[in-house]
């Protein structure tokens, strides 16, 4: 592992630190999330506008969800939000879906 070193304003520290303890996570998990984000972020992708999808499930996959959620931290030391993990799956089905279709 390697060490990365940084001056910040004063604000966005405050802003960091707040976030740290919103997730509960460490400086380190909010830097390495922040950075792996913007790595596999598509080339050519900045910014893009975004929208709010919402729906209601029940409580059994809602906690399923969350025990998923529990043991991926536990086992890669690294939280990832009901967010990534719902984009990730939606992405991932639209993905297949869309090989399906060029078949």
């Amino acid at each position: 592992m390697s060490k990365l070193t940084v001056t910040i304003p004063d604000d966005l520290h405050q802003k960091i630190r707040e976030e740290l303890e919103r997730q509960g996570i460490t400086t380190s998990q909010l830097i390495e999330q922040a950075v792996t984000t913007f790595f596999e972020k598509p080339k050519g992708v900045s910014n893009m506008a975004t929208r709010t999808l919402a729906f209601q499930v029940s409580e059994e996959l809602l906690q399923r969800i969350k025990t998923f959620l529990a043991r991926y931290e536990q086992i890669y030391h690294r939280k990832l939000s009901q967010k990534e993990f719902l984009v990730h799956l939606i992405e991932r089905e639209l993905d297949e879906a869309e090989k399906d279709y060029e078949r």
